[in-house]
């Protein structure tokens, strides 16, 4: 087991460097900096003096090499844009993107399961066959149609819900910054928690769907009703259980997927996020923002796979048996 963390590891820091190195790469075309850092009255004199305070004369080499060694350090310089240190403005947005984020994962685990399990169960059913087809709407309809159509619904007809932000928030410790713990925090999170959710949701049920199909006409099943276990103990003992390894591998995935897509959702519902940061330090050019972004989502996905891994590790005991018979 050590081994395999070991080696999940050394695979973990190759893709992080990987990831630096393309980012840090394709970010030197995406424009000049210092086109948006100056105004038009700026002489060339000047442009080259803030050229050469930023680094970017150096070779792509030595600007490389120094990015890498200040990031190992949690430094990612400064923005271009701001004028204030990356990793400060990247934790001050922080909290938002992971609230919304484990928000939406948790509403698709719970509804995405849940549906699957039913549908699977109940696959004759009307309301069964009602669920399936709303689901194409959440495979069907891009993400920022469904949060307009939500926005318009809800927010302008209803009036149930706001439209943007991100309501009342409260300090919890030093830089967490929370709106679960206000009305209107909580309130605001509903509908963007939705939008990010909802293609998730329908993939997941979907997966479970066919899974759980797959799994009721296995021969053990067949034995363990049979034996006169109830459709209770054989549907969730036994069936679900074994349905629920190929899910967390993808749902997994799509937390991470969910974080590093958010970008859509907080744009449309104007969420102080990561991803709303990322998307106007493209605008500005701001390369150490959208690096530290890039490698943040690197990070996460890095992450979430070698938790995902260890879980496949332990709920499937097909693996710890074939990695015992290969020590002997």
């Amino acid at each position: 087991m050590l081994a395999y963390i070991i080696r999940r590891l050394l695979q973990s820091v190759i893709v992080m460097l990987a990831v630096a190195l393309v980012s840090f790469s394709l970010f030197r075309f995406v424009g000049d900096p210092i086109v948006s850092m100056v105004g038009q009255e700026a002489t060339l004199a000047e442009r080259e003096a803030l050229r050469e305070a930023l680094g970017l004369n150096d070779p792509f080499v030595v600007q490389f090499w120094t990015f890498i060694t200040r990031a190992i350090q949690g430094d990612f310089g400064i923005s271009y844009r701001l004028q204030q240190p990356v990793m400060e403005l990247i934790m001050s947005r922080l909290p938002a993107t992971l609230e919304l984020a484990l928000i939406s994962g948790f509403f698709a685990f719970l509804f995405g399961v849940g549906f699957g399990v039913y549908t699977a169960l109940r696959r004759r059913g009307w309301l069964s066959n009602a669920i399936m087809t709303v689901s194409l709407i959440g495979v069907s309809l891009p993400t920022f149609l469904i949060g307009v159509l939500l926005i318009w619904v809800f927010a302008v007809e209803l009036q149930w819900l706001p439209s943007f932000g991100r309501g009342e928030v409260v300090w919890v410790g030093d830089w967490w910054r929370t709106g679960l713990l206000t009305p209107s925090g909580r309130a605001s999170l509903i509908l963007p928690a939705i939008t990010l959710g909802l293609y998730q949701m329908t993939l997941i049920m979907r997966l479970v769907r066919a899974e759980m199909l797959e799994v009721l006409r296995t021969d053990y099943i067949k034995f363990a009703r049979a034996r006169g276990l109830s459709n209770r103990a054989v549907n969730f003992g036994h069936a679900l259980k074994n349905t629920m390894v190929p899910v967390i591998t993808i749902t997994g995935l799509q937390l991470g997927s969910i974080i590093a897509f958010a970008i859509i959702t907080e744009t449309v519902f104007q969420w102080p996020g990561v991803g709303a940061l990322f998307i106007r330090s493209v605008q500005a050019v701001d390369v150490p923002v959208m690096a530290a972004y890039l490698m943040l989502i690197a990070l996460i996905f890095v992450v979430i796979n070698l938790i995902v891994d260890l879980l496949y590790y332990v709920v499937d005991p097909r693996l710890r048996v074939e990695r015992a018979q290969a020590r002997h």
